[in-house]
């Protein structure tokens, strides 16, 4: 008898770490599927002549192929007959009823003889071709049509693991029992909120008598925050064992989940101010009506969660070893590198999330001190966001008609050359010794036995791309980069736990893991940060509704006396979005509002969207929130900033990882606002 021995394995992972898998499995096959079934398509026309008439069953026309066409003419003039002593009508025309009768029998013999045809072409090759390429089709719609469900049901499975864990994203960790009650208590109160908005949301909808598109949302969102509800009462009252006694009530209050903030902000607004309980709910649903994009986002943590698995990171900052590069350049080498990952993710948190643990460990391992590596993990993405292909600068043409994306990437390409030579120019003026590189003629040869080990990783990336290529016409653009990407990331993971485990040091804990073991832990880890930056992005959508609908932005003036006091106006209001909203909501809320404000005094589009995309970063690098420094924390563990802010002597060294970030960003938005219009005076 055979026996299937399932890996041991304890009751949450296989309820939280084996239903993501399978949700992000089916986002993949869902995209790959679609790609697989254009082709099978061709593949089946290339085979069979006229594969789309054979793609269904012709059935048998009912129709005679051997009429007495002498007895139907009969009939016919025999009933025009009784109709003309009835109306006064033209007399019957045998001969033009005779042509039609043979017309028809024709059309006939023509039915009988394709369905005879198609019936005698349709051998087993052909119906088992048939089936698959049925049966992919199927996927890619069923999938398309649950993009919603899916996504509604990685949030929630993944915001419950990350809420017993507690690791959502906020100012401080929960450390002490104090932190602890507050951070409960906090959560609780936002997802009631949230679950009341839910119900009246479907209540409102259910009595206006509306067609529901997707009456599954609403029961979904009403168990989701209902669960993390009741996770947050439990917590609330049972302590995780080994927590600190005591505690700080301001620290305590940092402990807070940052969406929890934004919940009670925009309750505030939508309970007592306009007495609209369903709007939270409403603009929550704003994510879900994205459904595609925002799952692509946990397709790239999760495939930056695989790596972290892979000694691809580690060898590949081998390669830079042997140049002996000081910290300040290396830190620069790692944002240049990273800039390309981050133009594909289209957002700097989402990279940050991805492979900031990977940067700020090799940064670490190579010598860069901690405030320096921080600095540079929290600006991992910074750079990249406005480069070719970028789905952020992609949404903004879609919204705005006023630009193209050739415009945008075209000066992308300019702003991110100047964002790496403003950061150069302030890791120059701040380092603590000399910036240094290795002479060529000493670290080329160890340069070279570094990229040994990097030709495997080379080869396998190289042959997945190549199959992608050939199998599915498929290229590595911003729509298929999402599902892509972690199917070659897996094809390192498989890779190494199943064919380099020998190349690893006896030391090494990695060798210590199998596949599924790397795999599961990998899920594991994304579905933590992919409940936590989901939840954080829907709320940011829900805080956008309230300052929309508020009508903040419309007590400024929308004209300006002087283009100097419009672009100060423009970089205030930029910047204080991009400290409280995620960049996708932030680019829908601006396109409506501040655009035409931007556009109505002579700010050129293009000039005005290099701005925003700058601004924005320099609101997600900007204390209070500083949500990359967050995102950065979350990666690289609260010991090691602890650490950091122990580490340095002066001012600026203490604090190098914020001040670094924000002299590069600010003087980088200063030159891309100023230069632009200077060089228009002449």
């Amino acid at each position: 008898m055979l026996i299937i021995k399932l890996p041991h394995r304890s009751w949450w992972e296989w309820t939280v770490s084996l239903p993501v898998f399978i949700l992000l499995l089916s986002v993949i096959l869902a995209g790959n599927s679609e790609k697989l079934h254009a082709q099978l398509l061709k593949a089946g026309e290339l085979i069979w002549h006229e594969y789309f008439m054979l793609r269904h069953d012709i059935a048998v026309p009912d129709c005679n192929v051997a009429p007495d066409i002498e007895l139907e003419l009969s009939k016919l003039a025999t009933e025009t007959d009784e109709l003309d002593s009835l109306f006064d009508d033209e007399p019957f025309d045998r001969e033009a009823a005779r042509k039609s009768l043979q017309s028809a029998r024709n059309l006939c013999i023509e039915k009988h003889q394709l369905a005879q045809q198609n019936q005698a072409r349709l051998s087993m090759p052909v119906k088992l071709f048939r089936g698959v390429e049925k049966s992919v089709a199927a996927i890619s719609i069923l999938t398309y049509e649950k993009q919603r469900v899916i996504l509604l049901l990685l949030i929630f499975i993944s915001a419950i693991n990350c809420s017993i864990r507690q690791q959502h994203i906020a100012f401080k960790p929960v450390i002490t029992l104090l932190d602890q009650r507050v951070s409960s208590l906090a959560q609780l109160l936002g997802n009631v909120i949230l679950l009341v908005s839910a119900w009246t949301y479907r209540e409102r909808v259910i009595q206006a008598s509306a067609v529901i598109d997707y009456p599954e949302v609403f029961p979904l969102l009403i168990l989701g925050f209902a669960l993390l509800s009741s996770i947050s009462l439990f917590q609330f009252f049972k302590p995780r064992i080994g927590i600190k006694p005591g505690g700080n009530i301001v620290h305590a209050f940092l402990s807070i989940p940052l969406y929890i903030f934004m919940a009670l902000f925009a309750a505030k607004y939508f309970f007592l101010t306009e007495g609209h309980a369903a709007g939270l709910a409403i603009f929550f649903s704003l994510l879900i009506d994205q459904a595609g994009l925002f799952l692509n986002i946990g397709l790239y943590i999760w495939a930056g969660m695989l790596l972290k698995q892979t000694k691809l990171g580690e060898r590949l900052f081998n390669i830079f070893k042997p140049w002996r590069m000081s910290p300040e350049v290396l830190a620069f080498v790692a944002i240049v590198v990273m800039a390309v990952p981050t133009a594909y993710t289209g957002a700097s948190g989402i990279i940050i999330i991805a492979m900031g643990g990977i940067v700020y460990k090799e940064l670490r391992r190579i010598g860069a001190r901690r405030q320096l590596a921080l600095a540079a993990t929290a600006m991992t993405g910074s750079a990249g966001v406005v480069l070719r292909p970028c789905l952020l600068v992609v949404l903004i043409a879609a919204l705005n008609k006023e630009v193209v994306t050739d415009q945008l990437f075209d000066w992308g390409l300019k702003t991110f050359f100047t964002t790496i030579l403003v950061f150069l120019f302030f890791a120059y003026i701040t380092r603590r010794e000399k910036l240094r590189i290795a002479p060529v003629r000493e670290a080329f040869s160890p340069f070279l036995q570094a990229l040994i080990p990097l030709v495997p990783y080379a080869l396998i990336l190289i042959v997945i791309y190549f199959l992608y290529v050939v199998l599915l016409n498929a290229y590595l653009d911003e729509f298929s980069a999402p599902v892509m990407l972690p199917v070659m990331v897996l094809g390192l993971v498989i890779y190494e736990k199943l064919y380099a485990k020998q190349s690893l040091p006896d030391n090494q804990e990695q060798k210590k893991q199998g596949l599924e073991c790397a795999i599961r832990h990998a899920t594991s880890e994304a579905s933590i940060h992919i409940g936590a930056l989901l939840l954080l992005m829907g709320l940011s959508f829900v805080l956008g509704g309230v300052i929309e609908r508020s009508g903040i932005l419309n007590v400024f003036p929308h004209s300006f006396d002087s283009i100097w006091v419009t672009l100060g106006f423009l970089i205030i209001v930029l910047i204080g979005i991009g400290m409280i909203m995620d960049p996708f909501g932030a680019v829908v809320l601006v396109s409506g509002t501040v655009a035409q404000i931007a556009y109505n005094n002579g700010i050129h589009p293009v000039h005005f969207w290099m701005m925003t995309l700058v601004a924005f970063e320099l609101g997600y690098l900007s204390p209070p929130v500083a949500l990359n420094h967050l995102l950065t924390k979350q990666m690289v563990g609260h010991d090691e900033t602890t650490k950091a802010a122990l580490e340095g002597s002066g001012f600026w060294y203490r604090n190098e990882k914020i001040l670094l970030p924000l002299a590069t960003m600010s003087t980088t938005l200063l030159l891309v606002c100023i230069v632009p219009v200077l060089v228009s005076f002449f």
